[in-house]
């Protein structure tokens, strides 16, 4: 139970570094609804952002097994 904690409790770390680094990258100015442009580039700055984060979670991945090897 503990081990799901922690890993609920990163998860959410996680999320919510992506929503203050897409926030501050894509919303200009607050207005009533978001539009299309600033709804992309969320969606797509939290696409990379996943992207990128399992990119580099396999290299480490690979380089710890190399190293068991």
């Amino acid at each position: 139970i503990f081990q799901m904690e922690v890993q609920k409790a990163k998860l959410q770390a996680q999320m919510n570094k992506v929503n203050e680094l897409c926030w501050d990258t894509c919303v200009f100015k607050m207005k009533d609804k978001m539009d299309s442009r600033t709804e992309s580039c969320i969606s797509y700055c939290v696409e990379r952002y996943i992207d990128t984060s399992l990119l580099i979670q396999n290299r480490f991945q690979q380089m710890l097994s190399k190293q068991m090897h």
